[in-house]
């Protein structure tokens, strides 16, 4: 079939539908999908997917996604019906805005006139027949342009992500993926409304358990970019196929916190508009080289702490008021270096403690970790002490008898946290040991002045924070701590450290 006989036909259809007189934009849903299926088959596209998404609300995703049938989205679609002519308000819409600033390949449609942003940017639109002949003249229209319009489907069909990213430009698509991700945990957050699902469910566990004037905006901004940063540092250690569902197999058996908000984004039964923005971040991250990138901040002399560099650009490019405000920013290596030394030498000067931050009944206890910075220059210390006093023999054994048993930390916030847990885990591979199904670092999400432990409940979350709860009570209430990094110039509110 040529193109001017497939555009004639979807036009009768169109029209066909509208003159029922009870129509809703839904109601052109089939007719645009069944179109794009016969293009992509006429292009050589078998099997490319179409799914459509009816929103009950402005600020969901697009209407439709395109798929490539194996293991890619190709585009997006927002469609308007065809009485809506006003497709100049429509773009410059904060919805449409929104929308061409998150997905790089786009149509605005009206079902009668296709606009097509690349990257944000308008850079073709087709009038395939003129809206007068349908909404006034009650007929189906004649198409225009159908060689132009042909060859717009194509380009948008033809989409691919690039294969090549920086940090820079991964940061940037991240950053404004999560974003969109945060506004639509914040819509179903409130869509669940007094019919409690999972995101309530967390929602409640973080409040009551961590912070008491969280409110649903701050939950949405912390969920969503502990989602984003969790699935980067999966990919890291993904190889090829790397999509949602992978992520959960990377995180740690005995982080129940992170296990059940992965298991709910990975394994769950997702809400539509929530998998369609997870995925579309996940598939970013499929491309992209994030071991390579990581590699490029070893090469550019950025010390040995790539994962949480690219925190840090990762949250220049999100919010940077929001980092600003809550002072989330990289402290620079020298100065945890000059401090961990310090620290050290003092624990064999001052403390009777020949080995330092290696010796035998030294504990630490960061009490403010965020992503484990001081935490983890601090193991260094210690294992360099003791390979250069007993050799690289016993190295592995020395991390599970004394880093793993000694070393603590805490954290209010639950995106650095999960950060923190999974460099750690980077950071412990690199020193020899991967940790085995029942070991975890001692790093708890908790509120480090209250004393009080959660309660058990069955709400989506409270369960593993309930566990978090007490395992973090345990090092309040019992362990002395020798080392609490009151050093690092933030305060420690543990009375009995020494």
């Amino acid at each position: 079939m040529n193109p001017k006989t497939l555009f004639k036909n979807y036009l009768q259809d169109i029209a066909a539908v509208a003159l029922r007189g009870d129509a809703r934009e839904e109601s052109f849903y089939s007719t645009l999908s069944g179109l794009l299926g016969e293009v992509a088959q006429a292009t050589g596209r078998s099997k490319v997917h179409v799914t459509t998404l009816p929103k009950s609300t402005e600020a969901g995703n697009p209407d439709f996604r395109v798929w490539n049938g194996t293991d890619r989205i190709i585009g997006y679609i927002e469609a308007k019906p065809p009485t809506e002519e006003r497709l100049d308000q429509i773009e410059d819409s904060e919805q449409l805005r929104r929308y061409r600033s998150t997905f790089p390949n786009l149509i605005l449609t009206n079902f009668l006139e296709f606009r097509f942003y690349l990257n944000g940017e308008r850079t073709e639109s087709v009038l395939a027949a003129r809206p007068f002949t349908l909404n006034r003249l009650q007929a189906a229209p004649p198409i225009e342009k159908p060689a132009e319009l042909w060859a717009l489907f194509d380009r948008f069909l033809g989409f691919s992500l690039p294969k090549t990213f920086t940090a820079q430009s991964l940061a940037i698509e991240l950053a404004k993926r999560t974003r969109f991700l945060r506004e639509v945990v914040a819509q179903q957050l409130a869509e669940e409304g007094n019919a409690p699902g999972p995101l309530t469910g967390f929602y409640e566990a973080f409040r009551q358990y961590l912070i008491g004037d969280l409110t649903p905006d701050d939950f949405a901004d912390l969920y969503a970019q502990t989602i984003t940063y969790g699935l980067f540092a999966a990919r890291v250690r993904t190889g090829d196929g790397f999509n949602r569902r992978a992520a959960f197999d990377s995180i740690p058996h005995t982080i129940g916190v992170l296990r059940d908000l992965f298991r709910f984004i990975s394994l769950g039964d997702l809400p539509a508009q929530l998998e369609w923005t997870v995925d579309d971040i996940s598939e970013v991250l499929a491309v992209a080289d994030a071991p390579g990138i990581l590699d490029a901040y070893y090469k550019q002399g950025k010390g040995r702490d790539p994962i949480i560099h690219f925190y840090e650009t990762f949250l220049a490019q999100y919010d940077p008021e929001e980092r600003e405000r809550r002072g989330v920013y990289y402290t620079p290596e020298p100065v945890v270096s000059y401090i961990v030394r310090s620290l050290h030498k003092l624990l064999k000067t001052e403390f009777g403690k020949p080995d330092g931050l290696a010796s035998e009944g030294v504990t630490l206890l960061d009490p403010a970790a965020g992503t484990m910075t001081f935490v983890a220059r601090a193991a260094q210390e210690a294992v360099r002490e003791f390979e250069s006093k007993y050799g690289a023999g016993a190295r592995e054994e020395f991390v599970r008898r004394h880093i793993l048993r000694n070393f603590y930390a805490f954290e209010l916030m639950m995106a650095p946290y999960a950060v923190g847990h999974l460099k750690m885990g980077f950071f412990l591979e690199e020193l020899g040991h991967r940790l085995a199904d029942n070991e975890r670092v001692h790093f708890y999400l908790t509120n480090t002045l209250d004393m009080e432990e959660l309660a058990q409940s069955r709400l989506p979350g409270f369960s593993s924070l309930a566990e978090e709860s007490h395992l973090a009570g345990q090092i309040k209430k019992q362990t002395p701590i020798l080392v609490p990094t009151c050093i690092s110039s933030r305060t420690c509110f543990r009375a009995s450290c020494s």
